[in-house]
């Protein structure tokens, strides 16, 4: 074999070799781009995460590139310092629990400027839940009522909706912090406090023990913002590709929850996460969740109107009292935007 013949065969035996590599890369790189990031997402327990217990079910958060793992908060505190410290990647909460830590209002001295808002979820689905004893807001007089926390709000609504029918806090009633509705939901059924606002569905359950729904915080107040997907502004900056999908995820999975072919899946979907449902009761829930006109938001956008409302009340009753600012300080549309293309 000649000289220039042996380099040859060298040359093309590097070539291949080269080439096998790349193609090697190649495939490791296609198989992580396709493999679901992982999203550690902060909840409060209820039937109002059904849009992701569809979603993760159903595999639509994996089709959108993202794996989606829930950790239940006991409390708005525990969530959103979590929140501020990086533990969590999202946080669905009230978006006045953004609010109220953004402007100081929350109870820590921890720097929450990195809060935003980026999708709604619903009006919060607030009901005014009393023990069997009790018939009428008038009967609430004396009595202790429980509160996730008086800096929340939710108990913010409580206070509105008690001061538009002449009950003053403290004056004609007493709260107490008893943590997230699902603590205060269980403490309502042992009857340690006269009332308390709960979160759809609970006060369906609640209703079918004989418990009573005293008010409503739609008919009370009107347009109200409640859940929202809550992140950091400089993960979502960093993570937007996830963000999105994560965001295409619960949209396609609200699509899915509304479409009435999939009425008795989505209630055994129910039942199984939900304790202490029976198909009664989660055929009730469906009813209230998925309300066409006061349901969860058809599309996850978060209302103006809504928002506005719950500045209002922060204004009113949030301490230390200050003015607040903007829509646009405390959601950012973004990476919403992005996934309606």
């Amino acid at each position: 074999m000649t000289l220039s013949r042996r380099v040859f065969n060298k040359l093309a035996a590097l070539g291949c070799a080269a080439i096998t590599t790349v193609s090697l890369l190649a495939t490791s790189t296609a198989a992580a781009q396709s493999s679901p990031r992982e999203l550690s997402v902060i909840v409060f327990p209820g039937g109002f995460n059904w849009p992701i217990w569809v979603a993760q079910e159903k595999g639509i958060f994996a089709r959108h590139g993202v794996k989606v793992n829930t950790v239940d908060t006991p409390n708005s505190r525990f969530q959103l310092t979590g929140m501020i410290e990086g533990k969590f990647d999202i946080a669905m909460t009230a978006i006045d629990n953004l609010i109220a830590y953004r402007e100081g209002q929350g109870g820590i001295d921890a720097d929450a400027s990195e809060l935003i808002a980026v999708m709604g979820a619903d009006n919060g689905f607030l009901r005014l839940t009393s023990v069997p004893e009790i018939r009428s807001l008038a009967e609430l007089k004396g009595k202790q009522l429980s509160v996730d926390a008086l800096t929340t709000g939710y108990a913010f609504v409580l206070l509105e909706i008690l001061a538009r029918n002449g009950l003053m806090l403290d004056r004609d009633y007493t709260t107490v912090a008893a943590g997230g509705v699902l603590q205060r939901y269980q403490s309502l059924l042992k009857k340690d406090h006269a009332a308390t606002m709960l979160i759809s569905p609970f006060e369906v359950m609640a209703k079918t023990q004989g418990f009573n729904v005293l008010a409503d915080a739609d008919t009370a107040l009107g347009d109200y913002q409640g859940l929202v997907a809550g992140v950091r502004k400089t993960w979502a900056k960093q993570n937007a590709r996830d963000l999105v999908g994560f965001i295409r995820g619960y949209r396609e999975a609200l699509n899915w929850l509304y479409d009435p072919a999939n009425k008795q899946p989505a209630i055994d979907l129910f039942v199984g996460k939900v304790k202490g449902a029976t198909p009664q009761s989660a055929a009730t829930s469906y009813d209230v969740l998925l309300n066409p006109k006061t349901g969860f938001t058809r599309d996850a956008k978060i209302s103006e109107a809504g928002t506005r409302t719950v500045i209002e009340l922060r204004e009113k009753f949030g301490k230390p009292a200050k003015k607040m600012q903007g829509l646009a300080a405390y959601y950012d549309p973004t990476w919403y935007n992005e996934s309606s293309r």
